[in-house]
């Protein structure tokens, strides 16, 4: 099948292939989308934020465009997956990379909600979106999905128990499905950033990023743009016999 195959030699080119970036208004999803685009990917922009996501799309041009979608409501994602499909035909790459920090609070005072939200975003945002692009995916034989997890799903960040028990869901979402899909062409895989400079960060005290860098061993936050650089190689086609994997992109903190 032509699914990347073009005459570029250039290394993890992606012409002619959609990809759809979730939470890609700001931040890591919006420089995930600058990179595939960059690459040669027609990117739909998907945020909750549309004006945020029309922003984005409009300057990645590329026929880049941008979807309204509630990552905790299905039929908001079957839309938005339909709509890239009625737009141009294919999903070749979901990076499912909408998120919240949540409120920073000890497990004693996080509400019902705190603990619900971060559920509905981090986690269910990723079965809704995986679930609703995968048969598309399988009756073409090919596909990528790559999750942005955290550090925090494999270390567990004190003070953010909701969220890092949402990324360590991710995780165990990833392998299980990307053994699910594994004969599939399609490979379905992670990465764990450390602590990104973003505006998420404005969430947190300085304290808590401090506490965050401090465990780094290259003692600085990580760049939007070093992330996308992972994400990039996962969303090619030539990840072809990576799958089921969690990448770490932390400066060095993950001990496995």
């Amino acid at each position: 099948m032509h699914h990347g195959d073009n005459s570029s030699s250039a290394p993890f080119d992606l012409t002619g292939q959609t990809a759809i970036v979730t939470g890609a208004a700001t931040g890591i999803g919006e420089a995930i989308a600058q990179r595939l685009a960059a690459a040669g990917a027609i990117v739909a922009v998907a945020d909750l934020d549309l004006a945020g996501a029309e922003r984005v799309a409009a300057a990645l041009g590329n026929g880049s465009f941008a979807i309204e979608a509630d990552v905790t409501q299905a039929v908001s994602v079957k839309a938005a997956a339909e709509e890239a499909i009625r737009r141009t035909g294919r999903i070749d790459i979901l990076v499912n990379n909408a998120g919240i920090a949540g409120r920073a609070a000890p497990i004693w005072e996080q509400t019902d909600e705190d603990w619900q939200r971060n559920i509905a975003v981090n986690l269910t945002g990723v079965f809704n979106f995986c679930r609703a692009v995968v048969p598309h995916m399988r009756s073409r034989g090919y596909g990528r999905i790559v999750n942005i997890a955290s550090i925090a799903g494999k270390e567990g960040n004190p003070r953010m128990a909701p969220y890092s028990a949402t990324k360590a869901g991710v995780i165990g979402l990833t392998k299980s499905l990307g053994k699910e899909l594994a004969t599939d062409g399609i490979c379905v895989n992670a990465v764990a950033p450390a602590v990104v400079q973003t505006r998420i960060l404005d969430q947190l005290t300085p304290e808590q990023i401090s506490y965050m860098t401090d465990k780094i061993p290259m003692r600085r936050t990580g760049k939007p743009q070093e992330i996308a650089a992972v994400v990039h190689f996962l969303a090619s086609p030539d990840c072809s016999f990576v799958t089921a994997q969690c990448y770490d992109a932390s400066g060095g903190r993950a001990t496995y």
